[in-house]
């Protein structure tokens, strides 16, 4: 018998966690925090016991298989490769284009996306289709506006915080979310034994809310009025005091002018939270104090998220927060994406059907599939999707389905039949997890302190598999050879690490970083600016052109609010992330978790009893499941959690079908976008609900 401990970084979310799995004879048989790594301090959530669940799969595929009609046929790589690259360049002959939809665990793989850029050049589509416009787009663009990057993240330094307020969002359950803080729960708990303070704002009484010490509920949808409500009783109470940053600030009286025109009373009752309250808030946050505003996914997909992310950053900026210990701070890591990338793009081109601007190189998601059914030049015709599933992640999931049939050619780079990939003509598996090594590459830069962790791999591959960065570059070699062009060489993608890492100010190699099993660890945050700032005056701008639009749109909005029907939000569960967890027993074990959480008032109303089949339906679909009758919900506000849906026709997926629940985005409406950025607004979708 042979043992041994292998020290690793999770790779499912991005709190990137530092594990211990003990393998016996080939097999993990334990899966363990390491009380020793820099970052995650020996804790883990239960997703990563899971690992070892997705690596040994029966339903994971090996090999490429090819359909042909409700049959799956092995197919050899070569075969795969040269079939594709023939079937796209008949369709790249006709009126059709190319497209490719990149989903979440992409981000998390850094050798792939050492390859992407020259699949991209050579599959020929314009701009990309991703969960970025399902998420995360709007902080982005604010970023790029204030700051002048659109990677230029400003993390709140919880370890010498005071105060942060945390706005639809659930690090109990996502241990972060564009903020990469494992250990979540300990971390606060510090900050409430010097005397800090965590307060929530959101329609549930989420994880996190129940430890916070205060939590408010806001209607869905309308947090512009609480963000603005902030910022004019800091306003009214002479509490706005940038402090050391007043040099830095271009446009800023014009912005603090600005707020006269809202009046405090009427963005409280918008929202739903007492003026007294937000009076309460304003003066914790501008008392001087370390303290940070925080909004996550509930804020961004929404109408106005990128109004949203813009105005957290100004209330950060008022109260003297930005780059400030305890405050918002930008880390330093070995991959720089600010000083390895363009600022970011904007309108470059805009969408066939509705002008939507590209934004960074992303189109919206929401529109992939009126893009691929509505006829013209430039019609979709050809789709690759990686790691994404569209089906249960974009809104009108439904209406993708429908579409992702109607294509010429679809490819789908995936360890499994999805209720996205099942529509596919090839599907091309990677490797398992364990069989390739981590970077936190896009993470690093997101972190509450400045690491760079590797892992090896822990298995070898087995001859007829390949890691996703070499069916990116097989797939390109073949498409490239077949329009008479040289096939790329292929490098390894831990040799351009090293190189980068090298090249950085640190200046270390891969084999220092790797050496370090528990986090090559640089250090806490520290102040970074002006020098840090990349717009053209070299200052923080505070008046963003692009948003002064859709603030004058708001606030002509405000009077217009009213709203007969429930109002819909998602969550998640630490024990599940996004769509592709749910084939792990034993992660899908316990209590049904898709369900329809709604307030004990609410539910009396409708004479609906606690787990009694409710119906949930508006114009763009209709949903059954179980009622979770609990007050955790604000009353008229109902949730589903995001990323079930697993029980349609095709699907290979033998655990998760057990338990398949329903697709919330079977109700979202894909004609509803925040127009600045492009993302689906998945959050106060209005609903009527009824008894089954």
């Amino acid at each position: 018998m042979t043992e041994f401990v292998h020290a690793r970084t999770c790779h499912i979310c991005e709190a990137n966690c530092g594990v211990l799995m003990t393998v016996r004879d080939g097999e993990v048989v334990s899966v363990k925090g390491n009380p020793d790594h820099v970052l995650s301090e020996g804790f883990i959530c239960p997703k990563a016991t899971a690992i070892p669940d997705l690596q040994n799969d029966p339903d994971r595929l090996r090999r490429p298989v090819k359909r042909t009609g409700e049959v799956w046929e092995e197919i050899s790589w070569e075969r795969a490769f040269r079939e594709i690259a023939e079937r796209l360049y008949e369709v790249k002959a006709g009126p059709k284009v190319p497209a490719i939809f990149l989903g979440n665990p992409n981000a998390h793989n850094y050798a792939s996306n050492f390859y992407m850029r020259g699949f991209l050049k050579a599959w020929g589509n314009k701009g990309v289709y991703s969960a970025t416009t399902l998420d995360q787009v709007p902080h982005m663009i604010a970023q790029k506006w204030v700051y002048g990057h659109n990677a230029m993240y400003p993390v709140p330094d919880i370890d010498r915080s005071q105060m942060i307020v945390i706005v639809g969002g659930n690090p109990m359950a996502s241990n972060g979310s564009i903020w990469t803080v494992p250990n979540f729960k300990k971390r606060i708990q510090r900050m409430q034994e010097r005397g800090g303070k965590l307060v929530v704002v959101d329609p549930r009484r989420t994880e996190t809310a129940k430890i916070a010490d205060e939590h408010h509920f806001v209607r869905p949808g309308t947090d512009t009025s609480f963000f603005l409500g902030v910022l004019k009783s800091l306003k009214n109470q002479n509490l706005i005091k940038p402090g050391r940053l007043e040099d830095m600030l271009a446009n800023w009286p014009e912005f603090v002018a600005r707020l006269d025109s809202f009046d405090l009373q009427s963005l409280s009752d918008h929202c739903g939270i007492d003026v007294a309250a937000i009076d309460a808030l304003a003066a914790e946050l501008g008392n001087g104090q370390p303290a940070v505003m925080y909004g996550r996914m509930g804020v961004s997909v929404v109408r106005y998220g990128t109004l949203n992310q813009y105005l957290i950053q100004m209330i950060n900026v008022a109260t003297g927060n930005v780059d400030r210990e305890g405050g918002t701070m930008f880390p330093a890591a070995l991959f720089d994406p600010v000083e390895r990338s363009g600022t970011g793009s904007y309108g470059r081109y805009h969408t066939r059907l509705k002008g939507s601007p590209e934004v960074l190189g992303e189109l919206p998601a929401a529109e992939l599939a009126a893009e691929i059914t509505t006829p013209g030049e430039g019609q979709i015709g050809a789709l690759v999707t990686m790691a994404g599933n569209p089906v249960l992640s974009a809104p009108g999931g439904q209406h993708i389905g429908k579409a992702l049939e109607t294509l010429d050619l679809m490819v789908s780079i995936d360890m499994y039949i999805t209720e996205t990939t099942c529509h596919a003509d090839y599907i091309l598996p990677p490797c398992g997890p364990l069989q390739k090594e981590h970077y936190n590459l896009f993470f690093a830069p997101l972190s509450v302190r400045n690491v760079a962790c590797f892992s090896e791999a822990l298995f070898p591959k087995e001859e007829h598999e390949l890691d996703d960065w070499e069916i990116l570059h097989g797939l390109t070699s073949a498409i490239r050879v077949l329009n008479n062009d040289t096939a790329p060489p292929k490098i390894e993608p831990r040799l351009m690490l090293d190189e980068i890492m090298k090249s950085s100010p640190e200046g270390v190699s891969l084999k220092d970083v790797a050496a370090h099993e528990n986090g090559y660890d640089m250090g806490p945050l520290k102040p970074r600016l002006p020098e840090r700032l990349k717009t053209e005056h070299g200052k923080i701008e505070c008046m963003p052109d692009m948003v002064m639009p859709d603030l004058d749109e708001f606030e002509e909005s405000l009077a217009s609010t009213s709203c007969d029907d429930f109002l819909l939000i998602g969550r998640r569960h630490v024990r599940s992330n996004n769509s592709w967890l749910h084939n792990s027993h034993r992660l899908i074990k316990g209590p049904d978790r898709c369900t329809l959480m709604i307030h004990p008032d609410s539910a009396d109303a409708l004479g609906l009893t606690d787990g009694a089949m409710a119906r949930v339906s508006n114009d763009v679909g209709e949903v059954e499941l179980a009622a979770e009758i609990t007050d955790e919900m604000m009353p008229g506000v109902v949730s589903i959690p995001h990323g079930y849906g697993h029980g349609k026709k095709g699907v290979k997926l033998s655990i998760a079908k057990e338990r398949p629940g329903v697709s919330v985005n079977d109700l979202t409406d894909p004609s509803i976008i925040d127009k600045l950025s492009g993302n689906a607004v998945l959050n106060g979708v209005p609903v009527k609900i009824e008894c089954a």
